[in-house]
């Protein structure tokens, strides 16, 4: 079962054709259910462009995005809101947390926002918690806790409504090795053990050996696609094999 469909994708900026710029050509490709699939490609290649499409960020220009079999550019602005809300989660690399809330308030307020019962968000939202070690600081304040501790909020947050698909955004960009370490963990055991799937685009590619698929774009288009076989350092070798093909930065694992 495909959870993401990209048919035919074009996003094209600028309002005459004399001073367009195209962002992605032509991009198509699917991501199966439980997949963790990684977008990588130099800066300027399109990765957040593609994020922000597939996101019903921005909108496309030609071509279809399908979630979990629902095509988004025919939704309305009210329908797509609900839908995002529902389907999607979001993972940003500066946490896009709500500092006027606690901890457990950022973390449950797609839950509240949906009326669901105190029961059953006391029950997810302990859950996640513990399974990522903040817990005991559900009390505390975004601006008082490390980056590390808030990219786990965030990361409680986005898994919190169960969504088809999670999308995340450079999640290891602000943090120290020892987080990103920690957080690529995570995202290892969600997609292993509860079958989340998962579309990142990074740089890293500590980051991205985590991933069992990786897609390269260069200049708006898909330049190769790469599947994990055998052990996480030998993708990693693979992916900085791709990279100096396709122009990319390096971190050693």
């Amino acid at each position: 079962m495909n959870v993401v469909e990209v048919s035919n994708l074009v996003k094209l900026y600028g309002l005459t054709s004399n001073i367009q710029t195209t962002a992605l050509d032509d991009v198509s490709f699917v991501v199966e259910k439980g997949e963790f699939t990684g977008i990588m490609g130099p800066s300027g290649s399109g990765k957040t462009t593609l994020l922000n499409m597939l996101s019903g960020i921005d909108k496309i220009t030609s071509g279809n995005v399908t979630i979990s079999g629902t095509n988004i550019n025919k939704m309305k602005t009210n329908e797509l809101a609900l839908f995002r809300r529902h389907k999607m989660g979001f993972i940003f690399q500066d946490f896009n947390l709500l500092d006027s809330l606690t901890i457990k308030e950022n973390i449950i307020l797609p839950l509240v926002l949906d009326k669901k019962n105190s029961q059953e968000i006391n029950k997810k939202f302990d859950e996640l918690t513990k399974m990522v070690d903040i817990y005991e600081i559900k009390d505390k304040y975004p601006n008082s806790i490390s980056g590390g501790q808030k990219q786990r909020t965030a990361f409680c947050r986005a898994l919190i409504n169960d969504p088809a698909i999670i999308f995340a955004d450079e999640p290891t960009g602000n943090l120290d090795s020892k987080s990103s370490k920690s957080i690529m963990g995570h995202f290892e055991k969600i997609n292993s053990y509860r079958k989340s799937t998962i579309l990142m685009v990074t740089h890293d590619p500590f980051a991205a050996s985590y991933c069992n698929k990786i897609i390269f774009i260069k200049d708006g288009k898909i330049n190769m696609e790469i599947v994990k076989k055998g052990t996480r350092k030998a993708f990693f070798d693979q992916i900085l094999d791709c990279l100096c093909v396709i122009g990319g930065e390096k971190n050693e694992i």
